[in-house]
């Protein structure tokens, strides 16, 4: 996992450095990020559209920490070194915890494709968005915020969504403790963490997610899913012995002991 940063010009440095190392013709530009599970991926038409805008609601703390390790294991599901790129303000870790990167080794994540950018008010953080989304040598940005966001308005959503469709990066928007507000995301969901099933022995079982299909500007809402996490095959699917939901959703390492530290990603 790369240091955090609060430099915007840090930010453009290492964004530059990617794009010098060949990251630009290390992902498709177009296609789906899938999730593995193959009727969830069927039901969006192969996964989340790539180069577009995916929003991610979550009411309180512990359901933010599972929109994000639901957000990061997605996102590190792409074959290869390609880096994630994740804002968030410099105090979101008091709230939904700090990112711990040997949670994101033992569920199968390569902490060390994680570019951590911590800013110091929202206004940078929106500033870094706007930079990194350019950025063609990433997986995919996710961008973290609490409560309100008034500077994320349907402008500056739409410069976002522009970005991210000219560089062909997938944006994932964390709106954790927020009401949904009109906005240009290709897909909204709310997510929220679910219980895990016990294993023999009453070992942890796999990381579990509730996900409910919002808004999807490609097709009919109201999707729900209950996933797990697969640690050996890197990806999401049922969880064992309960069949999918009439809609979606999925695991993330939420309400269990690999990410300590009240960790906000997974």
């Amino acid at each position: 996992m790369h240091e955090s940063s609060q430099s915007l010009a840090g930010l453009r440095k290492h964004i530059a450095r990617l794009a010098a190392d060949g990251g630009q013709t290390s992902r498709p530009a177009e296609g789906w990020l899938a999730s593995g599970h193959a009727d969830f991926d069927a039901a969006l038409g192969g996964g989340l559209a790539i180069g577009r805008t995916h929003e991610f609601f979550a009411a309180d703390a512990l359901d933010g920490t599972s929109a994000a390790a639901f957000a990061a294991l997605l996102a590190l599901r792409t074959p290869g070194k390609i880096p994630l790129i994740w804002l968030r303000t410099a105090d979101a870790g008091a709230r939904t915890g700090h990112i711990y990167a040997p949670g994101i080794a033992e569920l199968g994540g390569d902490p060390d494709r994680l570019l951590l950018v911590e800013t110091p008010d929202p206004k940078m953080l929106l500033a870094c968005a706007n930079d990194a989304i350019r950025c063609t040598g990433s997986a995919a940005v996710i961008v973290e915020s609490w409560g309100k966001f008034p500077l994320l308005d349907l402008t500056a959503g739409r410069r976002l969504a522009l970005g991210a469709r000219d560089a062909g990066t997938t944006l994932l928007m964390l709106r954790l403790n927020a009401v949904p507000v009109p906005s240009v995301a290709e897909t909204r969901w709310s997510v929220a963490a679910a219980a895990s099933r016990a294993l023999e022995a009453n070992a942890p079982g796999a990381p579990a997610f509730d996900l409910e299909l919002l808004r999807w500007r490609a097709g009919p809402a109201g999707g729900r899913w209950r996933l797990d996490w697969n640690h050996d095959n890197k990806s999401f699917g049922h969880a064992c012995g309960e069949p999918a939901l009439s809609g979606a959703l999925l695991p993330v390492p939420a309400r269990r002991a690999a990410l300590p530290h009240g960790a906000a990603a997974a």
